[in-house]
């Protein structure tokens, strides 16, 4: 496949703190054909859930899965925040999840994130496009980080996709972009511009027996550190 990359990143250097970058009109903005699932200014389309099987939520009647997202707010708006046009988790908390579900779609995002942090991107409510903290200070080495960030973690040992096919992680302080296309239960992902997954199967982490849900949310998961996301972008790609 192609090597392409999508969003620019704004490259910060020269400092270890590097100063905030300010909002420009781009940001958040979603290129034609997409939808934006962050609006910059705060956590509308959003509630909080975890590691946990979405099939809880799906037999939940559509009121009382309202009352639910609803009660998951309040932990979400203790651990998230927007700043600057930026998604900014603590490290702590419920994650991040999509009001809406999906079924085959491209996603768009960029994220940048501190040492010591884990995270990753749960596609239809299902661990997930590993983000790692690559380096052997505070890597976690012994679980695969040195491999690199973009793979499908969570599928099985020497399965296609668990690993990425490069490490192509930026440095702290600066942005990463990933492009992930999802189609039926096959998943491919960019890094940076560079394929470091071509079109693998992703395992149904909660029950390995049947394939990845047809349909479910996307999750920004977060742990361990702050992590800022921004530019998320979406496209239908099931025609529905």
């Amino acid at each position: 496949m192609k090597n392409i990359l999508l969003l620019p990143l704004l490259i910060l250097a020269g400092c270890a703190q590097p100063p905030a970058e300010p909002v420009t009109p781009d940001h958040n903005q979603a290129p034609e054909g997409y939808a934006a699932l962050f609006n910059g200014i705060d956590l509308e389309g959003w509630y909080g859930h975890g590691t946990e099987d979405p099939r809880v939520l799906w037999a939940m009647t559509p009121e009382a899965l309202e009352i639910h997202k609803d009660s998951t707010r309040a932990n979400i708006r203790k651990h998230w925040s927007v700043d600057n046009g930026e998604l900014v988790n603590d490290g702590e908390g419920l994650y991040l999840t999509t009001n809406e579900d999906y079924a085959d779609f491209e996603l768009l995002l960029e994220y940048k994130t501190v040492p010591g942090a884990d995270s990753g991107i749960y596609l239809r409510g299902v661990p997930q496009v590993q983000i790692w903290d690559t380096t052997e200070e505070g890597g976690k080495w012994d679980l695969g980080a040195d491999k690199g960030s973009g793979g499908l973690w969570n599928n099985s040992p020497g399965a296609p996709g668990k690993d990425p096919l490069v490490a192509m992680d930026r440095p702290f302080g600066e942005w990463n972009t990933f492009r992930i296309i999802m189609r039926e239960d096959r998943v491919s992902v960019w890094l940076n511009g560079t394929s470091v997954v071509d079109n693998a199967v992703m395992e149904n982490y909660f029950d390995r027996s049947i394939p990845i849900f047809e349909r479910g949310p996307i999750q920004l998961q977060t742990h361990g550190g702050e992590i800022r996301w921004r530019n998320i972008f979406i496209k239908d790609l099931s025609g529905s």
